[in-house]
């Protein structure tokens, strides 16, 4: 049989975890309704998973209402299903990348044979191919690799002076972020959040301006996440006001603008504030023109093709399907463009498909993001509670077989 989730223990919706927690307040669907700002028939067809509870603004209110962490809704993190073998080595590392996020700032009292072995040239190779498995959303390998790599970085890091005790700490930085995305893609919100704290203190180490702006991008998003968005404001503000001061029009430093630009955006999509969310998505769209290219800068990923992609995501993460559809029509995908965007981006693609009532092109595009990038995908929990309402309300051939991968049947 099976094996589901590590916290419901059972295929459970987001709206019958929903209804436990309010029932654990001993309020009324009517209470619940009013708190959160919904009415009560979208409440009770939440709670009767009639009606996806998929998008984080919607689930963001639901919470706050209730004073509880987002993931008390969604149920993750998850555990893979017992057949799929690359799922349960993905989550095999979780603990041991966890003790390594945990000895930061420790002493690492460094056997001989490791002190010997510090080399900055090979970390550089190292971390460079734990970034490849980050954007090939291959979280099998990262896991595989992110324990003895943050151990060796943080042994270089503290053994090392001048100007390479700084490139260590960059690429300290850099180790830090790749677990940072593992824990986060596979539902570990909690352990995210130390590694992104991990970063922003390597970074400040490193003494480079634009490196210390771009770990704030990251922690923006650790507020944006549970609703924090006045906090998830300021942080970007600040970065851009730093960004803004900067005279040179070099790449790196209008790649972070127009980064920073597209959290400002999903900041405000989550906070309902439309008109926000679409005036920073213009200004990151003039940014990418100004690069003119796609760029990687700090593993960012910024320029026409990611800003296409917002596009397409902003408009889902306000509920507005057709935008989000017509938009998607005009998206064109490098071919070497990361996995791990791609599978994103048809994730996006299936949700608006779903608001839109077409279930077909929404278990398409789902199949899709899938192909690209499998426990990402299956790990995501907007997929799993969309594929789960679809299952609900209609079951078919294909749409099952996945929600059985997903583990949501």
């Amino acid at each position: 049989m099976p094996h589901y989730s590590d916290i419901g223990g059972s295929a459970e919706s987001n709206g019958q975890r929903l209804a436990r927690i309010r029932a654990r307040h001993r309020w009324t669907q009517q209470r619940l309704a009013t708190e959160a700002g919904y009415s009560l028939a979208a409440v009770k067809a939440f709670e009767q998973g009639r009606r996806s509870l998929d998008r984080p603004a919607v689930i963001l209110a639901f919470a706050r209402a209730l004073d509880c962490h987002p993931t008390e809704i969604t149920g993750s993190p998850y555990t893979p299903v017992h057949n799929d073998r690359e799922g349960q080595d993905a989550v095999a590392s979780i603990a041991a990348v966890r003790r390594a996020l945990l000895r930061h700032g420790r002493p690492t009292r460094p056997a001989e044979h490791e002190a010997a072995a510090v080399d900055l040239p090979e970390l550089r190779l190292r971390v460079a191919a734990a970034n490849q498995y980050r954007h090939a959303a291959s979280l099998a390998k990262s896991g595989n690799v992110l324990p003895a790599l943050l151990r060796d970085l943080q042994v270089a890091a503290e053994l090392c002076e001048g100007d390479q005790r700084r490139e260590a700490f960059g690429l300290l930085a850099s180790g830090y972020e790749c677990a940072m995305q593992y824990l986060y893609k596979l539902g570990h919100t909690s352990d995210a959040t130390l590694a992104t704290e991990r970063v922003v203190w390597s970074a400040q180490e490193t003494d480079d301006p634009l490196r210390m702006v771009a770990a704030r991008w990251y922690d923006a998003g650790e507020f944006l996440s549970i609703g924090e968005h006045d906090e998830a404001g300021a942080i970007i503000d600040g970065a851009l006001t730093e960004l803004g001061a900067i005279r040179d029009r070099a790449p790196e430093a209008v790649s972070l603008r127009g980064a920073f630009h597209l959290k400002a955006a999903l900041n405000s999509a989550r906070a309902t504030d439309s008109r926000g969310a679409e005036q920073h998505w213009k200004k990151a769209k003039a940014a990418a023109e100004e690069l003119g290219e796609d760029r990687n800068d700090y593993q960012l990923q910024f320029g026409p093709t990611n800003v296409a992609i917002w596009g397409v995501s902003l408009p889902v993460e306000m509920g507005k399907g057709r935008l989000a559809v017509e938009r998607a029509g005009g998206v064109q995908l490098p071919t070497q463009y990361s996995p791990e965007r791609r599978s994103h981006h048809f994730i996006d693609v299936g949700r608006a498909h779903f608001y839109n009532g077409q279930r077909d092109l929404a278990l398409g595009a789902f199949l899709k993001a899938e192909r690209f990038a499998p426990q990402a995908t299956r790990m995501h929990a907007g997929v799993r509670e969309t594929v789960g309402t679809m299952i609900r309300t209609q079951k078919r051939g294909e749409l099952v077989e996945l929600g059985i991968r997903l583990g949501v049947v």
